[in-house]
């Protein structure tokens, strides 16, 4: 039989965290190990009852670097933690002999890729990180129908708004220095899944940046793309009392539902991570360096399309009340 996949698990009291621990079970892996500062982690009873835990990451750290002196390293450690800390924590789990798994962003700079690829080769081991909108059957059928370009690029209206409370602008999502901003805490697989699509970032505008929503325009080689992000629950396009999200994109008169339940990607990207295949940190690139532009670019309204939400956002005078959103 073969032996039972070994993982350790940062930041196991986090939200996202639950998904990890599934997919860890069902690709038959065994939690042996898991960190975070907030001891709130009965999830793990219902998977992983035996795991070591602990509340500071030099004793997590010291634990892992003690299996690999008795030579039984894990063989991956999964990084659920928040995104300023995600190099830090990758390179400490590449450094205890593991493989890595990284919730996305899978870090905040373009240049933290640099330093990613020059450890990958002087360890001999691997990052991976969850993408999993490019496992979707449709996305992958519109791959294929886009992998030409034509005469006219298509125009693409990427509108993401998932509601947050007060709390989110309280925490370190709402910390630009920590999160990277909405385009980067938000909406990074969505860039990543737009480059997948429609090939190499041409143009890259944006049009409106504020702290609870941003707005651009992004021209690739085969498509013309305005796009929407917002986490405001007045920009959902019809408010409903049971929606608390919209996930679309549409290309000319075709609507993409990205609202699936996509729970069961993380699984199949953790098969896939076990199998040894995986996205490439030289493509995973692309997505990091189109939300540091982001970040950092100077508001420009005067080049690219619009999209359809920017002048209601823009006439909204009652939008904000001390800086926050009302």
């Amino acid at each position: 039989m073969p032996t039972r996949k070994t993982f350790a698990l940062l930041g196991v009291a986090g939200y996202i965290a639950h998904r990890h621990l599934t997919a860890i079970r069902d690709v038959g892996g065994e939690l042996v190990a898991a960190m975070d500062t907030s001891d709130s982690v009965g999830q793990i009873d219902a998977h992983f009852p035996m795991a070591r835990f602990f509340t500071r990451f030099e004793q997590f750290e010291s634990y892992l670097q003690a299996l690999k002196r008795n030579g039984t390293p894990v063989d991956f450690v999964s990084v659920c933690t928040p995104n300023d800390l995600h190099r830090a924590h990758i390179e400490a789990g590449l450094r205890c002999g593991a493989n890595v798994i990284c919730e996305k962003p899978l870090v905040l700079t373009p240049s933290d890729i640099d330093a990613l690829i020059a450890l990958e080769r002087d360890l001999d081991r691997c990052v991976y990180t969850i993408l999993q909108l490019r496992l979707v059957p449709e996305n992958l059928a519109l791959r294929d129908e886009f992998a030409i370009p034509c005469a006219q690029k298509p125009l693409v209206d990427l509108t993401y708004v998932t509601a947050r409370g007060q709390w989110y602008f309280n925490s370190w999502k709402g910390d630009d220095r920590r999160s990277g901003g909405i385009a980067t805490n938000i909406g990074v697989h969505f860039f990543d899944l737009l480059g997948f699509l429609f090939g190499k970032l041409e143009t890259n505008v944006v049009h409106h940046r504020a702290v609870d929503c941003a707005a651009g325009y992004l021209g690739y080689e085969r498509a013309r793309v305005r796009w929407f992000l917002s986490i405001n629950a007045r920009d959902m396009p019809q408010p409903a009392d049971n929606e608390v999200a919209c996930r679309r994109m549409t290309i000319g008169s075709r609507i993409c539902n990205l609202s699936g339940d996509f729970r069961a990607l993380h699984t199949l990207s953790y098969q896939n991570f076990m199998d040894g295949r995986r996205v490439p940190l030289d493509d995973v690139r692309r997505a990091i360096s189109t939300v540091t532009d982001i970040r950092n670019a100077p508001i420009n309204t005067a080049v690219g399309d619009p999209h359809p939400y920017l002048a209601r956002i823009l006439n909204d005078q009652h939008r904000y009340r001390d800086g926050f959103p009302a």
